[in-house]
C-alpha cells in the first residue's frame, strides 16, 4: 500500500470503530424499521433500508427531460429519446433524481426539514448523480429559495443546505442569492393536482442578479420532486435572465407520476 491508501484504511477501520461504540452508547433505531442504525454516516436509515431503497442506479430508462422511470426499453445510444409526454411544457432542461420518495430516501428529506444536516450517504447520492448525464453539463448550483417568511419560519432552507454540501463535493460555485422567492405560497398539499401546483407557483420567482445567471448552465437543487411545478417556475425565471440550461437535481421523485 503507498501513504494515501494505508490512511485511507487507517480511517477506515477508525470510523467503523467510532460508529460502533456510537451505536453501544447511544443507539439509533432506523426511522424506516426500527432497526437500530450502525453507521452514522447513513443517517436516520440502517443499511438494510438503504440496499433496499428505490434507488437509480443510471441504467434504467427515464424520460430524458423530467426523470420518469419509463417501461420502454431502448438501447443505450437511444435513451435522449424517451419522453413521458407529461412534461412538454416544463420549462426546465432535464430533471433527476437520486431515486423514489419511499424508504430511506423518504426518511432522509424528512429529517432534512427537520435538522439541517445532510447525512454523507445522501449528499454522495446526489454527488454521483451530478456527475451522470445531462447533469454533468452544469456549471454553477442555485437552490431553490424559500420566501423569506417561511425560511424564517423553519429556521433555514434545505435546498441550501443540499446545495452547499454538493457544491463542497463537486467543486462548482453556488449562488444562494441571485433568485428569490417573491410570492408566499400556500403549501402544497397531497392532494392538490399539477394544475393546482402550477398555478400556485406562477411568477412566484424572480432573478435580482440576471447578469450573473446570463450565459450559464444551471444546476437547480431541491429535496423533492413532485409535479415539477417548483422547478419549473424556478427554470422560467433562470432562462428569462439568460440562462442557457437549467438542471434540475432533487434527492427523490413522487413514485406516482
Amino acid at each position: 500500500m503507498n501513504l494515501i491508501s494505508d490512511m485511507n484504511f487507517v480511517s477506515s477501520i477508525a470510523d467503523h470503530a467510532f460508529d460502533a461504540a456510537l451505536a453501544l452508547v447511544y443507539p439509533q433505531a432506523c426511522a424506516v424499521c426500527g432497526r437500530s442504525v450502525e453507521s452514522r454516516h447513513d443517517g436516520v436509515a440502517c443499511a438494510r433500508c438503504w440496499n433496499e431503497a428505490p434507488l437509480f442506479r443510471g441504467d434504467e430508462t427515464l424520460c430524458w427531460k423530467c426523470g420518469a422511470l419509463s417501461l420502454a426499453k431502448v438501447s443505450y445510444d437511444r435513451r435522449e429519446t424517451i419522453r413521458c409526454g407529461r412534461c412538454e411544457t416544463d420549462e426546465f432542461t432535464a430533471a433527476r433524481a437520486c431515486g423514489l420518495y419511499e424508504g430511506a430516501l423518504r426518511a432522509s428529506i424528512l429529517e432534512l426539514k427537520r435538522q439541517p444536516h445532510v447525512a454523507r450517504r445522501v449528499a454522495h447520492l446526489m454527488y454521483d448523480l451530478q456527475q451522470r448525464e445531462p447533469l454533468n453539463q452544469a456549471d454553477m448550483i442555485i437552490p431553490v429559495p424559500l420566501h423569506h417568511e417561511r425560511e424564517r419560519e423553519r429556521g433555514f432552507n434545505q435546498a441550501c443546505i443540499l446545495a452547499r454540501e454538493l457544491g463542497r463535493l463537486g467543486g462548482l460555485p453556488l449562488d444562494e442569492h441571485s433568485v428569490i422567492r417573491r410570492v408566499h405560497t400556500e403549501r402544497h398539499r397531497a392532494g392538490m393536482d399539477a394544475k393546482a401546483r402550477r398555478q400556485s407557483v406562477a411568477s412566484a420567482f424572480s432573478v435580482r442578479h440576471p447578469e450573473l445567471i446570463a450565459g450559464k448552465r444551471v444546476l437547480l437543487v431541491d429535496d423533492v420532486f413532485t409535479t415539477g411545478a417548483t422547478v419549473s417556475a424556478c427554470a422560467a425565471a433562470l432562462e428569462g435572465s439568460g440562462a442557457v440550461d437549467v438542471f434540475v437535481l432533487t434527492i427523490a421523485r413522487a413514485s406516482s407520476l
